[in-house]
């Protein structure tokens, strides 16, 4: 039994980014927890409590539906992440980490085109950093529809080099992912269900089965 622990910048990024491989840890008997860094809504014109509480319920719904034993929602700003200085980000997540403990992380890929995505992904590494008596042994970072896929592809382009079989689990991270109605897009967009269930399906066939979600290896320490 492995301690999971999911490390998202937003609400709907955990379903967008490994949805189906959370259902599967949960199916093996591994325990998985999720944080959220930033509140999701309030870069928004017309962000208020209502919207913040409609994104925390979505979240909760999708939690419940994952498996997710429990999630932590830390309020920072949406998209003003770099407005904090990266310690203080630091700070907020490393009582979670030192707190759930976990022997493995999926967190955001650093060349997102999403500010509080990169942020996320450095604050990951900082708050691991492989010193004695670290609990992770493995750090995995996913990919997010609009955000991966939109970044310089010169920069840090996402080049998958594991894979998570989730055909048995597709159907569970649609239904999450459909638990987000208000952040997913009519096609053609990439956020669109139509879309990352494609994505899905593309994915697990790169690699001879149904459905799969692609990560880059960051840590991997046997």
């Amino acid at each position: 039994m492995k301690t999971v622990l999911i490390v998202s910048a937003h609400p709907d990024d955990e379903a967008l980014g490994c949805g189906g491989t959370i259902a599967r840890h949960v199916s093996e008997g591994d325990i998985v927890y999720a944080v959220f860094l930033a509140d999701g809504v309030s870069a928004r014109e017309t962000s208020g409590n209502v919207e913040l509480e409609q994104r925390t319920g979505a979240a909760e719904k999708a939690r419940q539906l994952l498996g997710i034993r429990e999630s932590y929602y830390l309020g920072l700003p949406d998209n003003r992440l770099d407005y904090l200085p990266l310690i203080e980000v630091v700070q907020c997540l490393e009582p979670i980490v030192r707190k759930v403990r976990p022997d493995v992380i999926y967190t955001h890929h650093h060349g997102d085109l999403n500010i509080d995505h990169r942020i996320t992904h450095a604050a990951v590494l900082t708050a691991c950093r492989p010193m004695p008596g670290c609990s992770v042994r493995e750090i995995y970072a996913f990919e997010v529809m609009s955000s991966t896929e939109w970044a310089t592809p010169s920069e840090s382009p996402f080049q998958p080099n594991h894979y998570v079989d989730i055909s048995d689990f597709l159907d569970v991270k649609l239904q999450a992912l459909q638990a987000y109605e208000l952040e997913m897009r009519d096609e053609p967009h990439s956020r669109s269900l139509k879309h990352l269930e494609s994505l899905a399906r593309h994915r697990g066939n790169t690699v001879g089965v149904v459905a799969a979600e692609a990560f880059m290896v960051v840590r991997l320490l046997r």
